[in-house]
């Protein structure tokens, strides 16, 4: 299961979920992914990504391309939040 910081992912919750499920869907260990919320740069709040070893290249994918998406996808979602996010792979 994912840790999520209660207080700013009150913020932009359908984002959140949406990128913990992607992210989960995607690497080997699910239980170890951690989704965190803060402020970004802005208006905007920062969506970091830790994934378990060895799979942070898994959720980037070949160029970032798999990332990009992920990003255009959790955007998407946040408009439903009325929020404008970021989301950020953190190397653990």
């Amino acid at each position: 299961m994912s840790d999520f910081d209660d207080a700013n992912t009150l913020e932009a919750p359908i984002a959140t979920a949406v990128l913990a499920h992607i992210v989960r869907s995607i690497v080997d260990d699910a239980d170890a992914v951690n989704v965190t919320s803060g402020p970004g740069k802005g208006d905007k709040i920062l969506l970091e990504v830790r994934v378990g070893p060895g799979d942070l290249g898994r959720v980037i994918g070949r160029r970032g391309r798999t990332a990009q998406s992920i990003r255009t996808v959790v955007r998407a979602a946040a408009t439903n939040d009325d929020v404008d996010v970021d989301v950020d792979f953190v190397d653990a």
